[in-house]
């Protein structure tokens, strides 16, 4: 039994958020928002808060044990790029990308 949390179009590049998945990765859930919590990136902000969003869904929607729950999956997917642009030397044209993420969460219950 597995629970899940999504945070989609969150802007922040992908590539920003994954450094920071590597480290909650199959740990502890409780033992993850510390680390989350104690981690000065803004990727960590949003993570904490799609982690604990799953441990709640986890606790009050398929009535699984707090204690027990640990981080099972992290995904982070690109969303969709917004694409703005600015002038640049001689009458051209600089593009400037402004990325999203999709942000996935999942907490499953550890095994006796």
């Amino acid at each position: 039994m597995e629970a899940r949390a999504e945070h989609k179009f969150a802007r922040i590049s992908p590539r920003k958020v994954k450094i920071v998945c590597d480290l909650i990765r199959d740990k502890d859930a409780e033992l993850a928002k510390g680390i989350l919590r104690h981690t000065p990136n803004h990727g960590a902000e949003l993570l904490y808060k799609v982690l604990c969003s799953a441990c709640a869904n986890a606790e009050n929607n398929h009535e699984m044990d707090p204690s027990k729950l640990y981080v099972s999956q992290v995904l982070v997917t690109p969303g969709p790029t917004m694409k703005r642009g600015r002038a640049s030397a001689r009458g051209r044209y600089s593009p400037i990308l402004k990325r999203t993420s999709h942000i996935t969460v999942v907490v499953a219950e550890k095994e006796a």
